[in-house]
């Protein structure tokens, strides 16, 4: 079996369409096709099924997949190491992330690191924290953004505390306190984010023993600022996310400081282009003195 049928296999699932993979691989259809037939043939069962709604995965598929991931990700680290032996910086580094690290420190990264390592791609997926740790897990990504806790077999970097706050309406008859009780939250209209992006709010409620009245769940950081400017609800959020707060919201401390702790994530055996990009987090994170853990 040649890597090629693997990269075909494997870039097909990625884009799910025969013709985007012919596309980003620079081959024909037929070329595509004539690759995937050609491994079915070799394995003995089918890899893929295609319908009306594109490409999708047959069960012996979904196993084989993972082995060929494992194959493609090591065949790239030891081009890396050799490349790196020779002095010579190569690789893709796929990063995980989530939206307050997208919008407040990766342009920045990004573009220190594109001036120091031109030779070395990098491509970013954004994702909720569980979504994150399956990539991380399966593969998918080589490092991702996350916050603890993160699963026991992940290599974890510890990078920023970020404070936890309470927000709400200049209408709310909270608006002039400096810090909100934890009764008081408890007691009211709480807009949460939707299952995914809480982990750090539900542990502040388990650690506290508080039954959250919950009124409305949405995934988008904007949303739920709009709800609260709106004085729909309360909500809890990371200080990273309140870096443009409108006018007529406030602003408050937890009777207890609670913070959500930010770190990159690996699984072990991490390849040179990925070390590389973690250093230069780190480094750009010192050098802002942003760095707090």
């Amino acid at each position: 079996m040649t890597l090629s049928r693997f990269e075909v296999f494997y870039t097909v699932v990625e884009s799910g369409s025969l013709t985007k993979a012919g596309e980003i691989l620079n081959l024909t259809q037929s070329g595509i096709s004539h690759a995937i037939t050609s491994l079915e043939t070799e394995l003995g069962f089918s890899l893929l099924t295609r319908g009306r709604s594109g490409i999708c995965l047959t069960s012996n598929g979904e196993r084989i997949l993972a082995y060929i991931r494992d194959i493609l990700i090591l065949n790239d680290r030891m081009k890396q190491e050799a490349a790196a032996i020779n002095g010579v910086e190569v690789g893709i580094v796929r990063i995980g992330t989530f939206t307050s690290i997208t919008t407040q420190w990766l342009p920045h990264i990004i573009k220190q690191f594109q001036d120091d390592h031109p030779g070395i791609v990098l491509k970013l997926f954004e994702g909720d924290y569980s979504t994150l740790e399956q990539w991380i897990s399966n593969g998918e990504i080589d490092c991702g953004f996350l916050t603890l806790p993160t699963p026991k077999s992940f290599e974890f970097l510890p990078l920023k505390k970020d404070r936890m706050l309470c927000i709400l309406s200049d209408q709310h008859p909270f608006h002039n306190q400096d810090k909100v009780s934890f009764k008081q939250i408890e007691a009211e209209s709480l807009i949460m984010p939707k299952e995914g992006w809480d982990n750090e709010i539900n542990q502040i409620f388990k650690e506290n023993n508080i039954k959250p009245n919950v009124k409305f769940e949405v995934s988008d950081d904007q949303a739920i600022m709009a709800m609260v400017q709106n004085n729909l609800g309360i909500s809890i959020r990371p200080e990273m996310t309140l870096s443009h707060v409108p006018n007529n919201v406030r602003i408050l401390n937890l009777e207890k400081e609670s913070f959500r702790f930010i770190g990159i994530a690996t699984k072990s055996n991490i390849s040179p282009a990925t070390k590389t990009f973690i250093d230069c987090v780190h480094s750009w994170l010192s050098d802002q003195n942003l760095l707090d853990l």
